[in-house]
């Protein structure tokens, strides 16, 4: 007969890692699920390899990681373009490699929608304030003034982790294992005192 685990045994050693790949509105809700795996103030280390996605799911994994104080630490080991870069500044510290690429641009407007044009009008009175309120939060998040984003933002700019790093908004960092992610060294046996 075995004996059951004790709490806790299952869980990971370290922060919990989350790969946010691919298209964020697709993965959303599976995002969404593992940052909720994360208590609150907890830590957890996010790899960014997405072209983006829609505004507001960006939007919400980002308020996720800022309301539930997250230590989040966002590394880019591909690309993190477009509303992927509001989760990324979300993030307490973010990493990237000489390799990373950040794609900057003004928002798109997008609808596969059949919509009537009242309601088009509607949406595009909305995507003017929404564009703007969008530009300056992502300026909060970086913790920099909106002018600094400005170039990268309109018209578009391909963005590398090298220049993020020059622009004071990221830490770079090489291919290696980063210490703080390794599992501790098992402990060393200890002599055997003789009776």
């Amino acid at each position: 007969m075995t004996e059951p685990d004790s709490p806790g045994d299952d869980l990971p050693e370290g922060p919990l890692e989350i790969a946010i790949c691919g298209d964020l509105t697709e993965r959303e809700a599976e995002i969404t699920e593992k940052l909720f795996d994360v208590p609150p103030g907890g830590d957890c280390v996010i790899y960014f390899n997405s072209p983006g996605g829609a505004a507001y799911s960006a939007y919400s994994l980002a308020s996720l990681i800022k309301l539930r104080g997250l230590n989040a630490t966002g590394i880019v080991v591909g690309e993190c373009s477009s509303a992927a870069i509001w989760i990324f500044a979300a993030c307490r510290r973010r990493l990237v490699t000489p390799h990373s690429v950040l794609l900057f641009h003004p928002m798109k407007w997008q609808s596969e929608e059949h919509v009537i044009i009242a309601e088009a009008a509607e949406w595009a009175r909305h995507f003017v304030h929404l564009e703007k309120d969008m530009d300056e939060l992502l300026a909060r998040l970086f913790g920099v003034p909106l002018e600094t984003l400005k170039p990268w933002l309109n018209p578009g700019s391909y963005v590398t982790g090298s220049q993020l790093v020059t622009a004071g908004l990221a830490e770079a960092i090489g291919l290696e294992p980063l210490p703080e992610l390794m599992p501790p060294p098992p402990p060393k046996p200890t002599a055997k005192s003789r009776k």
